[in-house]
């Protein structure tokens, strides 16, 4: 399929008027749910931010914790809700939590239902690895989780597949921990 560029959009879009813009992104609006979250967040600020992280947040804890039913664990949809969730809406430090809340309830609903499998664990610790590098590269940011990034190692404690020996080693690599 050809796609239009962006240079060749470009010049299209220059040629419309007022209202035929309108009308091309009110269609644009309609057809497409990024879009409508997208143009929210750029007109309506802060307040879409938050439906959208706690729309984010619900679907992460959906995977896991259903309301009816066990949890269908897919990571890929859980790690999805991030990455959608930062595009939208830029937003470091909730993007940041959301990646945090991610490696909380997985640790919780293996905690829960016992042990799963590498690739989970794998998944958690790559999680938590870039929750902290973040957290290195912002004191404040560190010190906002600190006690979240810590209870998540105790919780840890017991499990297997070295998850938990993962989360201490990473944790205690934080160079803003005091001696």
């Amino acid at each position: 399929m050809t796609k239009v560029k962006i240079p060749e959009l470009k010049r299209h879009l220059k040629e419309y008027n007022q209202n035929e813009l309108i009308k091309l992104i009110v269609d644009l609006y309609k057809q497409n749910n990024n879009i409508q979250d997208y143009l929210s967040v750029k007109l309506l600020g802060e307040e879409t931010i938050q439906d959208l992280y706690e729309n984010a947040k619900a679907e992460i804890e959906n995977e896991f914790f259903p309301e009816k039913g066990f949890g269908k664990m897919r990571l890929s949809k859980a790690k999805s809700a991030i990455t959608n969730f930062k595009k939208l809406t830029k937003d470091h430090l909730k993007t940041v939590d959301l990646m945090l809340f991610y490696v909380e309830v997985g640790t919780e609903f293996t905690n829960t239902y016992g042990d799963i499998d590498e690739r989970f664990y794998d998944s958690m610790l790559s999680m938590y690895d870039k929750v902290i590098a973040e957290c290195e590269k912002d004191e404040k940011l560190f010190h906002e989780l600190k006690d979240r990034l810590y209870e998540v190692v105790v919780e840890s404690d017991g499990i297997g597949w070295g998850y938990h020996d993962g989360l201490e080693d990473l944790y205690y690599s934080i160079s803003f921990l005091e001696e």
